[in-house]
């Protein structure tokens, strides 16, 4: 073997190498931008119940909110999952926790994995917002798992979604949140239906809130 042959098979190790590099950097920093969207939000969410004009806690909490209290951040629990629309649903009256039934219709079905399992959530579309252009992308996910009542909220969490061009979606549980009513009482929230639980534990997003 010629030492120009030598040259060339080292210039090829050093290129292949630099695009590993600039492949390993582009994700780390495609990480980082997703975390700091994450925290950007989730500081959001805690800043409403901190600011008197728009708070909903009762005032005896509100006394003494330091902010809520969310899982870490884990990266491994925003997946992008497989969106299999169902026109034919029928709209449907959802139960809440008071009286009041909202009514709302399947838009589709998720399908992704988790923890080695094949899973499968419901997400659904207000039909009262199908006509303002406002509200005419917005999908809701409301949800249950193995936390609900054992770290999270008992009543389960949301999280809001718009509605993708193709067929697939980013379903971030880390974006997820509690229902008003585990704050206070007197709101009415929807009620996860029983195909929304997921049979694992997501230790993403908000936790339940301590009252005082």
């Amino acid at each position: 073997m010629n030492s120009i042959t030598l040259f060339r098979k080292f210039l090829m190790v050093c290129f292949v190498a630099l695009m590993l590099f600039q492949v390993s950097m582009s994700s780390a920093q495609n990480q980082d931008r997703i975390i700091q969207e994450i925290q950007a939000y989730q500081t959001s969410l805690s800043n409403e119940f901190s600011d008197p004009d728009k708070t909903i806690l009762k005032p005896e909490d509100f006394a003494t909110f330091e902010g809520l209290s969310f899982y870490p951040i884990d990266l491994s629990l925003r997946v992008t999952a497989r969106i299999e629309r169902t026109p034919e649903a029928i709209p449907f009256l959802m139960p809440t926790t008071t009286d009041r039934l909202p009514q709302y219709v399947m838009y589709g079905r998720l399908f992704f994995s988790l923890f080695g399992q094949d899973l499968t959530l419901a997400v659904y579309q207000n039909t009262q917002g199908h006509d303002d252009p406002e509200y005419a992308n917005d999908l809701f996910l409301p949800f249950t798992d193995w936390t609900s009542g054992d770290g999270a909220y008992g009543g389960g969490r949301y999280i809001d979604l718009l509605i993708p061009d193709g067929d697939f979606i980013v379903l971030d549980f880390n974006q997820s949140y509690n229902p008003y009513c585990a704050y206070n009482e007197r709101y009415s929230c929807p009620i996860p239906p029983q195909e929304n639980d997921l049979p694992v534990r997501i230790e993403a997003g908000v936790k339940a809130f301590d009252h005082h």
